[in-house]
């Protein structure tokens, strides 16, 4: 297999440093820990949607998914669209309670639902299986790029890994957020410019539909069966609805509404661009008909079809899917250590400018903490084998009593640690017997879980305290925020933000027309430049429509109105 050239590093260098100097820009923006972790509250919608969208893909994507679509096709496809399910979900009936709620990080809901035993157990066996689940991601990733690059797996790993460290830590959810944004763009343009010379190759869509027709039924393969979908999608809408960066990305804009049309955003994302993700691994059947490893389609295809420096910033591309999970993931996740033990439990008087030194110390660790575990992620197995056994532990049973607890007034403290307890034993005994299939195995947990939850509210809790502030919960979760309770914009803030998205996208275009230079010749470099070219004309409009400056009278109003929950009583 071929692999990366001078060209193509030069251009994963030249994105490196991009995403760094966007997290050390936005660092002077962050003053306090409200800032740090949910952006003020102030993330704008679409960008929002953007981030959600981008921090639940991987190099899972273009590894796992990718292994599907080449020997099973359009299931792969099915699979992925099971996301949209848990951001509709979220429209009807979360958006508007996580906004709601008032809260810093996912784990003060628990403390505020149900106890403060509650809120310190969850977060610290939540922070273990997210160091875990993290791991597993830098791990695949580092796979990915030892394959394309010829690196070792080390150096993979560790490059990757400190560059998602600093620009996490520098800029905290805003730099999540934008950065996000701009490896949106990178990956969309890519993407968009390998799918038909893809088709291409492979002698046209009508060519390829009769190569492979069995590959364009979306319920091909054993994981196209009923029983295992249905458990897939139910899986998903526990894990997701319960994934602290999809709740996160619900609280950190500006209002319900706002929430809301986040979310149908997302769902839209999920449906719509995964098929452009997936097509060139379907279509890798037909051009590489005999790959050893269906896992490496997509980098196989792209290294076949791509000219040095495209093929770079592919491989770039691919790095923001993964790299936008671990950021996001960073965030949240030294957010409950920040707010949920640390202050909690170390520091209840730390200072807001204390928590915010504390969150990016935080924020460091966790970087190194993952870095250097995903050393030896394969002694678990490979990738496949560890996420399998770290979900089956962890994820469900961690996320059912935080979905359900905002919507079920009844079930008490004790469920919830209890189905915890009972999740994990169940996932154990189900992980370490062979003969249950995968499907039967956590749809059994699944519904224990959910069992166990339930029972715990047949008899009311004795305890009057309890019950009142339960209701005090419900119905701060059923009371729309008030206008004082919103955040303003500041209207400067954002024209920088907007300029700073205008500067990404003018070096993007100029990353893929200078890339293009050596191929013009061929489609491949056409379809690169003629991508620089529109970055370069959006770049401009950006540019060109932000140009007036906000009357200094807005400013100090909208500076003044603004509002943080930051140092609110839990």
């Amino acid at each position: 297999m071929q692999t990366l050239q001078t060209l193509d590093y030069w251009a994963i260098a030249i994105y490196m440093a991009l995403m760094a100097g966007i997290g050390l820009f936005l660092g002077k923006f962050v003053q306090n820990i409200g800032d740090y972790f949910k952006g003020g509250n102030a993330i704008p919608w679409v960008s929002g949607a953007i981030s959600n969208f981008m921090t639940k893909f991987s190099t899972f994507m273009f590894v796992a998914y990718a292994g599907i679509a080449y020997k099973d096709g359009f299931v792969a496809l099915t699979l992925i669209w099971s996301t949209v399910i848990p951001a509709l979900v979220g429209v009807a009936i979360f958006a508007k309670r996580w906004r709601r709620a008032g809260i810093l990080t996912p784990m003060e809901l628990l403390e505020r639902r149900f106890s403060p035993a509650v809120r310190q157990v969850f977060a610290w066996g939540g922070v273990g299986f997210k160091v875990l689940d993290n791991m597993v991601r830098l791990y695949a990733l580092g796979l990915f790029v030892k394959t394309a690059a010829g690196l070792s797996l080390e150096q993979a790993i560790l490059g990757c890994g400190i560059i998602v460290a600093l620009y996490t830590i520098a800029g905290g959810l805003w730099a999540v957020v934008v950065t996000d944004v701009v490896q949106f763009i990178i990956l969309m343009v890519a993407t968009l410019i390998l799918v038909p010379l893809t088709i291409k190759a492979a002698g046209g869509m009508t060519h390829l539909m009769q190569t492979i027709p069995h590959h364009f039924d979306p319920f091909n393969g054993p994981k196209g069966m009923p029983f295992y979908l249905g458990v897939y999608y139910l899986m998903i809408l526990v894990k997701y609805s319960g994934n602290w960066t999809f709740i996160q990305r619900f609280y950190s804009v500006r209002d319900e509404k706002a929430s809301q049309k986040q979310g149908l955003l997302t769902a839209a994302f999920f449906f719509l661009f995964p098929v452009i993700f997936l097509f060139p691994s379907i279509a890798a059947r037909a051009i590489l008909p005999n790959l050893e490893n269906p896992e490496m389609a997509y980098v196989s295809v792209c290294l076949k079809l791509l000219p040095p420096g495209i093929m770079g910033l592919m491989v770039a591309a691919m790095f923001a899917a993964t790299m936008s999970v671990l950021s996001g993931e960073y965030n949240v996740t030294a957010g409950v250590l920040t707010r949920d033990i640390y202050e909690r439990v170390f520091n209840a008087q730390a200072s807001g400018r204390q928590l915010l030194w504390v969150g990016r110390l935080m924020t460091l660790a966790l970087g190194g903490i993952v870095t250097v575990g995903a050393l030896f992620v394969g002694g678990f197995g490979g990738a496949f084998e560890a996420n399998k056994l770290f979900t089956g532990l962890f994820a469900i049973p961690m996320t059912l009593p935080l979905i359900l607890g905002v919507v079920l007034k009844r079930p008490r403290p004790w469920g919830a640690l209890a189905t915890l307890v009972v999740g994990m034993a169940i996932g154990l005994v189900l992980n370490a017997t062979p003969s249950v299939s995968w499907e039967l195995a956590t749809f059994i947990e699944i519904v224990a879980c959910v069992a166990v939850f339930l029972i715990s509210g047949l008899v009311p809790s004795p305890d009057a305290a309890y019950r009142e502030r339960v209701a005090t919960f419900f119905r701060r979760l059923a009371t729309p925020l008030t206008e004082a309770e919103k955040p303003v914009e500041d209207p400067v803030f954002m024209r920088s933000m907007s300029r700073l998205y205008a500067v990404a996208l003018a070096v993007t275009g100029g990353l893929f027309i200078v890339m293009s230079g050596p191929s013009l010749g061929q489609t491949s470099g056409k379809f690169a430049c003629g991508a620089g070219v529109v970055c370069l004309f959006f770049s401009a409009l950006l540019w060109y429509w932000t140009r007036a400056v906000p009357p200094a009278s807005l400013v100090t109003t909208a500076k003044t109105l603004s509002k943080d929950y930051a140092n609110q009583p839990v």
